[in-house]
């Protein structure tokens, strides 16, 4: 064959291997990704026989949505390998991983890195509700703000405050406690029984209970690792201790007395010269806590807007594994999501008296994440407990309202 007819008979060949290439790229993301999109209805089951509903979306760029109430959470994308569906959870370091059937789902949630317990979940496609209703008529609406006792097996009983939205047979709601609210749960009254469930990537939720007629609520919340039992009252009045009492410096204190490492291994303390003469807000916090999700959602965007006032802010995160590598990775991506501009820095394993004994100013340590206020001489001006975020309404306005106005005292100081 002359050599001309060869050059070009390559050319065509390879033109067409490409052609080929292409279409088979195009059928799979159609075939693959496209045979994903959808709202499902999940199932975890727990404790062996304890089914725990929750609900998602899987958009047609694969993005991967967890629902609930009025919150989609976004979380990785949804990839198809073979027949097996695998949703990354990269703000909980997990993983969803599944065996696709038609519309249907079957599989666990895990570690990614295979570590722990897997907890089994199925996912039946197209399905939109969340618990299914018995037609039982309802008997009362459970609407409004409650006392609540949670029950300890060893006699100590913690007080909380119960948030509940009911429409027709639909629940929503949420518990604020001292060291911080359940978020957005989601449910159903069936009768004079009700049911909440919540999920966006770490362990699922499941609140049952029931109302009698005098309008008391008796109930257990229901976890992978244990249960606990609840009762309340309405009260409308219902509150929490003060949240800017329960945490405070030993005696002698004024001060904090810190130096921890950033993710470059630079370490940083408040006597640094970027500090000086400036208010300091610092967090502790820990990637795997949902509350401190919500609260690096506030900060972050507020610290960007604030910054030029003379505002410094410091995290120090806590976490469950303390290999570099880990630390590096699960911290970095907090970082990217919540595009945090402010000093992350790495305080050690996610324990409370670790803490404590970490940063000795402080009396004790009771809540992921606890916010302190430092005035511009580098004293402790307050310290927050908790956090009340968005899913507990006029309480998370009245947290923003306050935490506002204590840096214009200030930085007017």
């Amino acid at each position: 064959m002359p050599k001309r007819n060869s050059v070009r008979f390559l050319m065509y060949s390879l033109s067409f291997m490409f052609l080929c290439l292409s279409i088979i790229s195009v059928n799979y993301a159609q075939n693959g990704a496209g045979d994903l999109s959808g709202r499902y209805r999940g199932v975890f089951l727990i404790r062996d026989s304890t089914e725990v509903p929750f609900n998602f979306e899987i958009r047609n760029d694969q993005k991967v949505f967890f629902i609930n109430s009025t919150e989609f959470f976004e979380t990785g994308k949804a990839t198809l390998v073979g027949d097996s569906v695998l949703i990354p959870i990269d703000q909980f370091d997990n993983i969803l991983v599944f065996k696709k059937q038609n519309n249907n789902l079957k599989g666990v949630l895990r570690k990614q890195d295979g570590s722990g317990v897997p907890v089994a979940v199925t996912a039946d496609r197209n399905i939109l509700y969340r618990f299914q209703n018995s037609g039982a008529a309802v008997s009362s609406d459970i609407s409004g703000t409650y006392d609540i006792v949670f029950h300890s097996t060893n006699g100590v009983d913690e007080k909380a405050v119960g948030l509940f939205k009911q429409q027709g047979s639909k629940l929503t709601g949420t518990f604020l406690r001292i060291t911080g609210d359940s978020r957005y749960l989601e449910g159903i009254t069936d009768g004079k029984n009700f049911k909440l469930s919540s999920f966006i990537g770490s362990s699922p939720g499941y609140y049952t209970g029931s109302i009698d007629k005098d309008g008391k609520i008796t109930g257990e919340i229901i976890g992978a690792r244990g249960s606990q039992k609840f009762t309340g009252v309405l009260n409308e009045n219902a509150e929490l201790p003060d949240p800017y009492s329960l945490t405070y410096l030993k005696k002698g204190y004024s001060k904090l007395d810190f130096i921890f490492p950033d993710l470059n291994g630079k370490k940083v303390s408040l006597s640094d010269p970027k500090f000086k003469n400036k208010v300091v807000i610092i967090t502790i916090t820990g990637s795997w806590c949902p509350n401190c999700i919500d609260e690096a959602a506030f900060l972050s965007p507020w610290y960007d807007k604030n910054k030029t006032r003379g505002v410094e802010a410091i995290a120090i995160h806590y976490e469950r594994n303390t290999d570099p590598a880990y630390v590096s990775k699960v911290v970095g991506r907090f970082k990217k999501r919540f595009n945090i501009h402010y000093d992350q820095l790495i305080g050690g394993v996610a324990d409370k008296q670790f803490v404590s004994e970490s940063i000795p100013a402080l009396n004790s340590f009771l809540a992921f994440p606890t916010i302190i206020f430092v005035n511009k001489k580098g004293e402790v001006a307050k310290i927050h407990t908790g956090y009340s975020g968005p899913a507990t309404g006029e309480h998370y306005e009245l947290f923003k309202k306050e935490f506002n106005a204590e840096i214009d005292v200030l930085l007017g100081e």
